[in-house]
């Protein structure tokens, strides 16, 4: 498995930093550039929004090259629990997605119609095969409901998380670096629940890819992911995440992945209710503000890289809470939680009072460079 996981990571990494260039170039010749014109956007110069292809790329040679060897090599069955058919379903809703962002870089789609293909690329995986259904919750099963209600949460959980990651895209290598530290809580929480080499070999692609490409997108940033990309992880995320824990025992099946990836789901919710609110309808939902937790962070003093790096820690804290969670039980992960978020709080006022002042004392110097 260890020598899987090596080429997984090394093939898809050299693949996505070598075709990441050539991604910044296709760009600009397409007109797939992302302009500084409303609050939103904290970039300040334009820059080509392509990087996602060279993702989707690394993941793609990584993944099928050890899919084939490892067919060959009889250490993937993947005519066991219908995996050849859930793989088809996985790869076309995948070329959807792509193809709906790739678009959207370039023509810039309106949010209904990335809505419908995003729907329509998590039915095609559903259709396939691929399902949460190992909750078991009590008046569901009574009703006689378990199926469709098993149908209707995998749908919401693919596009949910989907948007999720998406609308994290907002700073210098934000969306990038979270999906990693994503990516490798459910990696060790697949290690160590026993679940297929599959998914292990799927995550851990998908890990080499994004390291390939954070490279041009920390700040400050080459390339954007673009919406090519981060469609693509938060779609590759949900789906991923249902393959690792298929096998595990009730809700633990979305619980899991859910605490890894609570800082985009909190972001999202905070983000519908907000505009719904502001809005006064169902239809503001689509509205894109500047409203959401690295905007706030912006405004509140810090520079890019410290917002990130804090969201990264804050991404990185809950990951390890899952994993312990997982492993060594609820009394344990708490206990984690509560030292962590003590250890924090005495400290917190000082340092962020104290990065603030910094942070405005560089500008004031670069202000009075700027007059010289």
């Amino acid at each position: 498995m260890w020598g899987d996981i090596a080429i997984a990571f090394l093939l898809a990494f050299i693949t996505s930093f070598i075709a990441t260039p050539r991604t910044i170039v296709l760009a600009r010749k397409l007109g797939a550039v992302d302009s500084p014109k409303d609050e939103r956007r904290i970039n300040r110069t334009t820059m080509p929004r392509l990087g996602g292809i060279a993702v989707i790329l690394g993941f793609i040679v990584s993944a099928i090259y050890l899919l084939i060897m490892g067919t060959i090599e009889g250490n993937l069955d993947l005519m066991k629990d219908a995996y050849d058919k859930k793989l088809v379903g996985f790869f076309a809703g995948m070329i959807v997605i792509a193809f709906t962002g790739f678009l959207d870089d370039v023509k810039d789609l309106p949010a209904m119609v990335k809505l419908i293909m995003q729907i329509l690329a998590a039915s095609i995986v559903v259709s396939s095969g691929v399902i949460i259904d190992s909750l078991n919750i009590g008046f569901i099963n009574e009703l006689g409901l378990t199926k469709i209600f098993n149908i209707i949460l995998t749908l919401g959980w693919i596009v949910g998380i989907t948007n999720a990651i998406n609308l994290m895209d907002g700073l210098d290598g934000l969306s990038t670096g979270i999906s990693i530290i994503s990516c490798v809580s459910l990696l060790i929480i697949f290690a160590l629940n026993g679940s297929t080499l599959l998914s292990i070999i799927l995550i851990t692609a998908l890990i080499g890819a994004l390291v390939g490409f954070l490279p041009y997108n920390y700040n400050p940033a080459k390339t954007f992911i673009g919406d090519t990309g981060s469609n693509f992880l938060g779609y590759m995320l949900s789906v991923i995440s249902i393959f690792g824990v298929a096998k595990t025992y009730t809700v633990i099946v979305i619980v899991l992945p859910l605490i890894v990836l609570a800082l985009p789901v909190m972001d999202t919710l905070f983000a519908i209710v907000r505009r719904i609110i502001k809005g006064k309808s169902l239809f503001a939902i689509f509205k894109p503000d500047a409203g959401h937790l690295h905007h706030k962070m912006i405004k509140k003093g810090f520079s890019q890289k410290q917002a990130v790096l804090i969201m990264y820690a804050l991404s990185a804290s809950l990951g390890i809470f899952a994993i312990v969670l997982m492993q060594d039980g609820i009394i344990k992960a708490l206990s984690f939680l509560l030292v962590l978020v003590a250890v924090v709080a005495l400290g917190y006022k000082e340092v962020v009072n104290h990065i603030i002042e910094e942070n405005k004392k560089e500008k004031r110097m670069l202000l009075e460079k700027n007059k010289e």
